[in-house]
């Protein structure tokens, strides 16, 4: 049952609308306007208010205009019902937002038809109001989800990778945080901030767990090899940056449908390898050529291979990294981001730390190498 609250200085005025109305709907009462606001934003608010415009203290048009003014009152309808019968003194009750204006002495059923109209239209109108609610909820619920199956997949993937990998986990957690750092800092670059938006950092954060997934593909003799790579392993190895591309790409050709963060994946997985004077691989592609993603990934990459210990390598001190990727400013690395890797070499080293290697780690690679050695 729909509850009206009647607000009326006059006391008979009161009771003869409350006789009107007491059968069909529940009644509320009040003598002023203070009251009425009190009642309405204090308590659980009514579906719909009958207002007089003349009364002591607060007029109507007060109490209609606070009652516009709250959100929590805002969508109630208000039917002004007063003696004041101008043009004037209507429009400007339906300018403060009230949805009908009576004039006394009323005329009972065109009264309760108006009240009638007035609930079935908010009825009508807090109906479509929570099914825009749950559409906006069930639009966030489903986004949720979507995110949640692309870190999965990206999750499972990468994990994939590093069962093959002498690298651990936390080579991949370290660079995806490094790649992050960079695009923060550069965001607002003048050659950068055109593509670095606040998506597009999300999205390359997500993809940059997959940058070696090619490393699947490579066989374990060279893979897990714990000295210096011939020269024709070497050439085998390189393929491992097409061969992540390609996989990549096959999901993609699989769900038929082209994926935001899929495509910074593979130009991570395929260009985190080449250098700013053209002498990386796969392609030798040279300065802006190279897909902003894949030259992130680079210097995020080769910091943290740097600085890891192997069980065929001693790690480098930070210093010794930072100094060998300065070094590499304009050869190996986009001049500009390494700027930006010297500039935020602190939390590259923050990073570092949080994600540290363990003695765990190292035992992992050394029973991968194991395994090399006990194959025929």
């Amino acid at each position: 049952m729909a509850t009206i609250l009647i607000v009326d200085d006059t006391p008979e005025n009161l009771i003869l609308m409350s006789n009107l109305l007491k059968d069909l709907y529940q009644v509320k009462v009040t003598n002023s306007g203070e009251k009425a606001l009190g009642l309405v934003l204090g308590g659980t608010p009514p579906d719909l208010i009958l207002l007089d415009i003349m009364m002591p203290g607060m007029s109507g048009y007060d109490v209609a205009q606070a009652l516009k003014a709250d959100p929590k009152s805002c969508d109630i309808p208000i039917i002004f019902l007063t003696a004041m019968a101008t043009e004037e003194s209507e429009t400007r009750g339906l300018e403060l937002g009230a949805a009908d204006y009576i004039t006394k002495p009323i005329n009972p059923p065109i009264v309760l038809a108006r009240v009638e109209t007035q609930l079935k239209v908010k009825a009508a109108a807090d109906f479509l109001r929570d099914k825009n609610e749950y559409l906006e909820l069930e639009v966030a619920r489903r986004t949720r989800e979507v995110a949640a199956i692309q870190d999965v997949t990206i999750q499972a993937m990468a994990s994939l990778a590093e069962t093959r990998d002498n690298e651990t986990g936390n080579h991949i957690r370290r660079t995806q945080h490094y790649v992050k750092v960079l695009a923060e800092y550069l965001k607002d670059h003048p050659r950068f901030a055109h593509f670095l938006t606040d998506q597009v950092i999300q999205l390359l954060f997500k993809s940059a767990p997959l940058h070696d997934i090619g490393k699947v593909g490579i066989p374990d003799r060279i893979l897990l090899k714990p000295g210096r790579l011939t020269p024709e392993e070497f050439e085998i190895m390189k393929t491992h940056t097409t061969l992540g591309r390609d996989a990549i790409q096959h999901a993609e050709d699989q769900l038929g449908v082209d994926v935001d963060f899929l495509r910074y994946a593979k130009e991570i997985a395929y260009g985190h390898q080449e250098k700013w004077d053209g002498a990386g691989y796969p392609e030798g592609l040279v300065g802006d050529d190279i897909p902003i993603s894949a030259r992130l990934m680079a210097v995020a990459d080769v910091y943290d291979a740097l600085i890891s210990r192997r069980v065929y390598k001693e790690s480098m001190s930070h210093e010794e990294a930072v100094a060998i990727i300065r070094n590499g400013r304009g050869s190996h690395f986009d001049p500009d981001i390494c700027e930006a890797f010297l500039a935020c070499q602190a939390e590259f080293q923050a990073i570092a730390a949080r994600f540290a290697d363990t003695d765990a780690d190292m035992v992992k690679q050394l029973q991968a190498l194991q395994h090399i050695a006990d194959e025929p």
